[in-house]
């Protein structure tokens, strides 16, 4: 498997991570502290969440599919992206476990 398939997961899962954070961060400003100017950042955080999440979930099957996961695992990283933090440490988890299967990109040589 090449490096850029688990790098763009990588990406997508902190990036999605963070976006979840900032969002549930959103929310309680919103909701709880009642603070002027949280329901545009909610607004802005919640939309780009929602559109960043679609690519997570595509570099994220994709690494699933080439890794040959079952569907129970590929099941828990896709729902990662919605539970608050848990991106980042299934992040972790599943870039320790693909780390050998990972063929640098350099070494694969081109196709004519």
């Amino acid at each position: 498997m090449k490096k850029s398939v688990l790098t763009r997961y990588r990406v997508m899962a902190y990036v999605t991570g963070v976006l979840l954070v900032l969002l549930v961060i959103g929310m309680i400003g919103k909701y709880l502290l009642e603070m002027d100017g949280a329901e545009g950042f909610t607004s802005v955080v919640s939309i780009a969440h929602g559109w960043l999440y679609v690519l997570y979930l595509v570099f994220a099957f994709d690494l699933g599919s080439k890794a040959k996961w079952k569907f129970g695992k590929l099941a828990w990283v896709l729902l990662a992206g919605t539970v608050p933090t848990a991106a980042f440490f299934v992040e972790r988890k599943v870039s320790r476990e693909v780390g050998p299967l990972v063929e640098d990109d350099a070494a694969v040589p081109a196709e004519a």
